[in-house]
């Protein structure tokens, strides 16, 4: 049966093994004469401690022909050749794009896991937190031999309802379209762009998949994304998002479990996406986003959906005249506002093998563009230069009166260093206040902590509001506790640390009483985030009470399993949840 089913994976028409090869290797299939068998190429034959394969150091042995290219006395007896020929054809991958460094630990990919009741180890879960908790995050389906940043493993939701004080587990993937034709095919089909490409290896890889796109095996029009960032919840829809696609539309069942119902195709151009995080107007219900075009003008286009959720038409925004990496935005009552960062895409680094797509460029100065809301270009979009502020993520922002505007982002110190060496990289958590009238821009420093990945009250989104709660850095995403800045006074007020060993991700605010807040109980309610002992290897699920001086925990949830460390969660409150429309 085991054989009957690999020779029919093999046979698949989307599969081409990805089992990378050294040039020797490589070679004996191209000189067939007088040459052994094709050689059975191992993917993996190793496991390390973390049970994560990695590469073999096992020498090649070389074909006839080969050897007597190389003579007999060829230094490939020595060290120096294979170092040589394999720098050419599969260069060493740099620690932050390999798989069996970064994949290790508590970063390690999980199975699915069906609905599972978890016991309350610890305080009480609260009547009024009913619902479900969602996370989601990278989870390689597949792990390959090649390059694989962390930021690039398909996206896995990691969900726990909470109803009369009962707690249900559960993950399921995101089944993508890259998910399912990779998982159909029983390995990678799509190269990991992001990731870079570091060799001849790869760039074989990338010819293998344009072939298979050329061939009809693969529609690019139906997406290659990941939906491994965030969630958002807008036009009665509960949507996975990753900023390469667009979003895919999930359903929580009664029972506890997700299902991915599809892809939101509300835009059928080829390579059609949509940022990660959308904001929504909670006066109007309209929702603003844009979409990020690395490869083709214009780069950036803003859009937005209207209360039932039609798409207007799109704006593309011309003043950015490169592919600069904008990974989050604002809306206030009037405008949106896009931060340029010092980072870029570049196609010639993909193309010549170069490593990453993205490029940092000390000599660009970061800016600030403020554009209205329901512009129809971006004619009269005005520009501001912020020496020194790369933003991250956008919390929020507001308009006091008609000439200032105010916002609320952490900001990447040594954001070069963004992608290959996180450790090195502090985020601060920033007030910026911007002039519209003189153009006068200053900057508060709100906390000298690494703070990243938070949330405020989502019913304050786009207006004045006091408190946001932010994770504590150790190696974003993993965090060492969480904290409430006052943004009033400018001042941390409350924190909680998780303890040695233990880490959490990002501090999630969730209101006491659903969406429905009064302005004088901003921070009434809890704040919800999974947590992993690395001592004991066990993770919980925590609930904290949003005002108590030190975010007391309210509640602790005992997983049935680990939980890898993710990205951006949300909450969705029972009423959306039984409101739900599906495709």
């Amino acid at each position: 049966m085991a054989n009957s089913l690999s020779q029919k994976k093999k046979h698949h028409p989307l599969y081409i093994s990805t089992k990378r090869m050294d040039l020797m290797n490589y070679l004996s299939l191209k000189i067939s004469y007088n040459c052994p068998p094709k050689p059975k190429f191992t993917y993996y034959n190793h496991i390390n401690e973390q049970n994560i394969p990695f590469r073999s150091s096992q020498k090649p042995k070389i074909c006839a022909p080969i050897q007597s290219l190389m003579g007999t006395n060829s230094s490939y007896n020595t060290k120096s050749a294979p170092s040589l020929f394999t720098n050419i054809i599969d260069r060493p991958l740099h620690p932050s794009v390999d798989p069996k460094h970064v994949f290790t630990g508590n970063f390690a990919p999980v199975d699915e896991l069906g609905p599972t009741e978890c016991p309350v180890v610890d305080g009480k879960l609260p009547d009024s937190l009913t619902g479900m908790y969602i996370r989601n995050g990278p989870n390689p389906q597949h792990m390959p031999r090649g390059p694989l940043h962390f930021f690039e493993g398909d996206g896995m939701l990691h969900s726990m309802q909470l109803s009369k004080g009962r707690a249900i587990y559960s993950s399921r993937y995101v089944k993508t379209y890259k998910y399912k034709l990779e998982r159909d095919a029983g390995g990678q089909i799509f190269p990991n762009v992001f990731s870079g490409f570091y060799g001849l290896a790869d760039m074989v890889q990338c010819v293998a998949s344009t072939a298979r796109v050329l061939m009809g095996h693969v529609n690019l029009k139906k997406g290659f994304g990941l939906a491994n960032t965030s969630l958002a919840f807008f036009s009665s829809k509960l949507l996975a998002l990753g900023e390469s696609d667009l979003p895919y539309i999930i359903n929580c069942t009664r029972e506890g479990d997700i299902e991915t119902l599809g892809r939101w195709d509300f835009d059928e151009e080829l390579f059609a996406s949509m940022t990660a995080h959308p904001k929504t107007d909670m006066t109007t219900k309209e929702t603003f986003a844009f979409k990020f075009s690395p490869f083709f003008s214009p780069h950036h286009t803003f859009f937005r959906f209207d209360a039932n959720g039609v798409k207007q038409k799109d704006v593309p925004i011309l003043s950015i005249n490169r592919p600069t990496f904008i990974h989050d935005f604002a809306i206030t009552k009037r405008f949106a506002i896009f931060s340029e960062t010092q980072l870029a895409v570049s196609a010639a680094n993909v193309m010549l093998g170069k490593g990453m797509p993205t490029v940092f460029d000390p000599e660009k100065v970061p800016r600030i563009g403020i554009i209205l809301k329901y512009a129809t270009s971006d004619a009269e979009m005005k520009w501001f230069n912020v020496p020194g502020f790369n933003a991250m993520h956008v919390f929020n922002a507001w308009e006091n009166g008609e000439d200032e505007v105010v916002l609320i982002a952490t900001n990447a110190t040594s954001i070069e260093n963004l992608f290959l060496k996180v450790d090195m990289v502090h985020t601060s958590l920033e007030k910026v206040r911007i002039n519209l009238r003189t153009g006068n821009v200053s900057r508060n420093i709100l906390s000298a902590r690494n703070l990243e990945l938070g949330s405020i009250n989502s019913s304050y989104i786009g207006k004045k509001n006091r408190y946001v709660f932010v994770g504590v850095g150790k190696e974003i995403p993993k965090m060492q506790g969480v904290v409430k800045i006052d943004l009033e006074k400018e001042i941390e007020v409350s924190r909680r640390f998780y303890g040695p060993g233990c880490f959490g991700g990002e501090p999630l605010f969730v209101p006491r009483n659903g969406d429905h807040v009064d302005a004088a109980d901003e921070d009434d309610g809890f704040v919800v985030t999974y947590i992993h002992d690395e001592n004991y290897g066990e993770s919980k699920f925590l609930v904290m009470d949003a005002k108590s001086p030190n975010l007391d925990i309210v509640a602790a949830v005992k997983l049935p399993r680990r939980v890898p460390y993710g990205f951006h969660g949300l909450f969705v409150h029972e009423e959306n949840h039984s409101n739900q429309k599906s495709l």
